[in-house]
């Protein structure tokens, strides 16, 4: 159980042996790709290949990337290049929106991914903000939601997971949770017309990434990935959320200054998390491991939690096991597909890039 809830990164392009034994084993969830992992889509698909045939056929793993468009985009050409999603907020057009989720989907499905952590569904209220910016799809939270659904259904249609972020707002913050802990002090009225109206329209995707922010209106003391008054009260019951709730990367500095990652890595959980990010640090991500099942042994409550959170993992990843195509050559035919030609016209013609 304590595997199936954590997802981890490595260092170079080919895994580390024992994060591809624990994924062959069913002990680990999956892992998450970054610029040090990829050469090129050719090389992902042969990676994801080899990884996804050591695996459990009723344990298969989560293949994630941060592929938003713009500057957060891991895989480069002939990979689709998108645009900041806020060029596609300002041509409203929902249509071309869905059908560059489709696309993207498409193609993150070819090499073998299965999650993409995106729609941005955060609203760029804050011109300082230095994280999110021209990652949101506007300064208005409806434009936001419609967009950031329309992403979703094309990232669906393509054969790719979605996963809304970052949940309750990160859109307004003066700060980047990658280095400091970012407080919003709006009240619940002001939370619900603006930052939460993306993720009230998104309840049916299936997974939202929590944000490592302070909301003080929610909880003065933990930020909402570690809370269980921002994760269970307001995004479960509150909003009716049934997917799986992912926490951000568990070593960004806004939790590990203050936090261990065993300490983190069970306040996550109990806070109503079900997948747990530890993006860079392996022996950090074995050890959350061995943490989260020592406690496991001696609270029963937290024992049921963790079963609860494992059991939505693995009930998501069998939603969308890894597929990758088994030749460069199909991989070649979808990249370049007329689809594909298509859009990067339609973007082209829009001012976007393609």
């Amino acid at each position: 159980m304590a595997g199936s809830v954590l997802v981890g990164g490595y260092p170079g392009l080919d895994p580390e042996p024992r994060v591809a034994q624990a994924l062959a084993e069913g002990t680990l969830g999956g892992v998450t790709l970054f610029r040090r992992n990829i050469e090129s889509p050719e090389q992902v698909r042969r990676t994801l290949l080899e990884l996804s045939a050591r695996c459990r056929a009723d344990a298969p793993p989560l293949f994630a990337i941060d592929q938003e468009g713009g500057r957060v985009a891991r895989l480069h050409p002939p990979f689709l290049k998108l645009p900041p999603m806020r060029e596609l907020g300002e041509r409203d057009d929902v249509e071309l929106t869905e059908e560059a989720g489709r696309v993207l989907g498409e193609q993150l499905r070819a090499v073998g991914v299965t999650m993409d952590f995106a729609p941005v569904l955060d609203v760029d209220t804050n011109p300082d903000n230095p994280v999110i910016g021209d990652r949101s799809f506007s300064r208005d939270p409806e434009q936001v939601a419609r967009h950031g659904m329309a992403f979703a259904e094309g990232l669906r249609k393509g054969g790719c997971l979605s996963c809304g972020k970052h949940f309750p707002g990160h859109g307004d913050t003066d700060q980047d949770s990658h280095f400091d802990l970012p407080s919003l002090p709006h009240d619940l009225e002001r939370l619900r017309r603006v930052e939460l109206l993306p993720f009230r329209a998104g309840a049916r995707l299936p997974a939202f990434m929590t944000a490592h922010v302070l909301f003080p209106a929610l909880d003065a003391e933990r930020p909402a990935t570690l809370s269980r008054r921002v994760l269970t009260d307001l995004l479960r019951e509150e909003l009716g959320f049934s997917g799986v709730i992912i926490s951000d990367d568990l070593e960004m500095k806004a939790v590990s200054r203050r936090w261990s990652l065993a300490e983190s890595s069970r306040l996550a959980i109990e806070a109503g998390a079900d997948v747990l990010l530890v993006c860079s640090d392996v022996d950090g991500l074995f050890e959350a491991r061995q943490a989260l099942a020592d406690h496991a042994t001696h609270d029963a409550a937290f024992a049921a939690r963790l079963e609860d959170a494992a059991h939505r993992s693995l009930a998501l990843r069998r939603s969308c096991p890894p597929q990758p195509l088994k030749s460069a050559a199909e991989l070649e035919a979808v990249l370049g597909s007329e689809r594909a030609r298509r859009l990067e016209q339609k973007l082209a013609a829009s001012g976007g890039e393609a």
